[in-house]
């Protein structure tokens, strides 16, 4: 579910739903005690925070006579904005019992019904409008990650949904898709929404090379696992072969063997490991080690960029790249505190491209950069295998 750009879109949360089958592959038992819940959140926390963002920026400092809801959630409800003031850690928003659901959505109702009013007159924060409605499906995704989670820690294995019905897939050849590279222009060109981080558009070069024509699958991971791939310290970075070792990773996240073979957490429980679908909840080092073994590498982000049009299956899993999150030539951050929004965490990243299952179908462009730490396992990772052509 994609929400519109405009003010339907504070109407009380609704979760989104993938667009198509559940593509997640890929938990080890090792790492249910090592990932427990650090970097997710509750459900209500997200509905808060995205009601906050909305009082935060555009409501207080712009909306005549607005009345603040309560003061204490300023605290309990900032995310990463230093410059709003301090908040509440991260890895506690899930002791956060009060307030509770219903008091949450009436803080919801007096933004929503604030938000209306304020809109009917004259008003030159469109640009902040704007953004906090694309930043609420971010965390629409950000959701069915986090409630995924959950639900996997919990030895009963509740299904979010039930099973969806759906069509065998047949196992796809790795076909490839050449480009000749040479000076090309990347970034959002202007022309519609997009985060400050996907500008400005500039030139680069590109040396000719290959993709693989769509995202690498579940059969074929699982050779690199039946090959020794997470005992071989020949494939791994050496960050990744310490994340090997020292949280026992023996495949991607969700993933775990039993009698009658390999089994994955989805969003409707588990179910047996489908070859034919996507690998997905790997890390930036699991994606790298397994390109090393099949003789290939992680796409650079301008590649896959310049490529994408030309490219199936895109869309389906996060992908990761080989380029570290950033800045563009010429990128400056937003004036105030919304400059916080991208550009502070330009460092010990990694970039995803390509939008995945649960993504708002708004966001799958191809400039879109999502960007998560190369050891992080929870979000809906996949890979797209790249080479070199001389």
């Amino acid at each position: 579910m994609t929400l519109p750009v405009h003010m339907h879109g504070l109407q009380p949360f609704r979760t989104v739903r993938s667009r198509t089958e559940e593509l997640v592959a890929p938990l080890s038992t090792e790492d249910q005690t090592v990932q427990s819940m650090p970097d997710a959140s509750p459900a209500k926390w997200h509905l808060a925070h995205t009601t906050w963002f909305f009082e935060t920026f555009v409501l207080r400092p712009h909306a005549r006579d607005y009345r603040v809801f309560d003061a204490a959630y300023e605290y309990l409800f900032n995310s990463y904005y230093e410059a709003v003031g301090p908040r509440h850690p991260r890895p506690q928003r899930g002791l956060i019992t009060r307030p509770g659901v219903e008091e949450v959505l009436a803080y919801r109702h007096h933004v929503t019904a604030a938000m209306l009013d304020f809109l009917q007159g004259e008003h030159e924060v469109h640009g902040l409008v704007e953004l906090g409605l694309h930043h609420e499906q971010q965390h629409q995704e950000l959701i069915l990650m986090d409630i995924k989670h959950l639900l996997s820690m919990n030895p009963l294995r509740p299904a979010y949904r039930a099973a969806r019905a759906g069509k065998v897939q047949a196992l796809q050849a790795m076909n490839w898709r050449e480009f000749e590279g040479g000076l090309v222009e990347t970034g959002h060109g202007g022309q519609g929404f997009a985060f400050d981080n996907e500008g400005p558009r500039h030139r680069c070069w590109l040396d000719a090379f290959a993709l693989a024509i769509r995202p690498s699958n579940c059969g074929e991971y699982l050779e690199f696992i039946e090959d020794g791939g997470y005992r071989r310290p020949e494939f791994w970075l050496s960050a990744g072969w310490d994340c090997v070792n020292q949280r026992g990773w023996e495949a991607p996240l969700y993933w775990e063997k039993g009698d009658g073979g390999w089994h994955v957490f989805t969003l409707s429980g588990p179910e047996p490991v489908d070859p034919s679908r996507p690998v997905c909840h790997v890390s930036a080092f699991e994606a790298a080690a397994f390109a090393k073994w099949s003789g290939k590498r992680l796409p650079r982000e301008a590649e896959w960029e310049i490529a994408s049009g030309a490219l199936e299956g895109t869309g389906e899993v996060w992908e990761w790249t080989a380029s570290p999150y950033v800045a563009y030539p010429g990128y400056r951050e937003p004036a105030g505190a919304v400059g916080e929004y991208n550009g502070k965490f330009m460092a010990n990243q990694m970039v995803l491209r390509g939008g995945c299952a649960a993504t708002p179908a708004g966001h799958v462009r191809p400039t879109y950069r999502n960007f998560f730490p190369p050891d992080a396992r929870w979000m809906f990772g996949g890979i797209r295998l790249a080479e070199d052509l001389r």
